[in-house]
């Protein structure tokens, strides 16, 4: 615990825009079912995907950092490859 707590870093996410980075909440749907989710992407210790916090290791995070709105994703998941477009992008 000592360990994680001396490498975090604060992140002010009112500091930040853009394209998807680390404590973005971000709505997407899936291309195929046209059902819209929204998740926030947070730190591992963090993640609970019940309340719709990403793991910032999982796949469909890290298909979606560095995007942008508008833009599409496809995430490899063991049903098969999903593709998702990115609706928002909030800080």
């Amino acid at each position: 615990l000592e360990g994680i707590i001396s490498l975090a870093e604060v992140i002010d996410p009112k500091k930040l825009s853009g394209n998807v980075k680390f404590a973005a909440t971000v709505k997407i749907i899936d291309e195929e079912t046209e059902i819209e989710r929204t998740y926030q992407i947070v730190g591992e210790p963090e993640a609970d995907i019940e309340k719709n916090k990403l793991n910032i290791k999982s796949p469909l995070a890290r298909a979606l950092i560095g995007k942008e709105k508008g833009d599409s994703i496809e995430v490899k998941s063991p049903g098969g490859i999903k593709n998702y477009e990115i609706l928002s992008i909030d800080y």
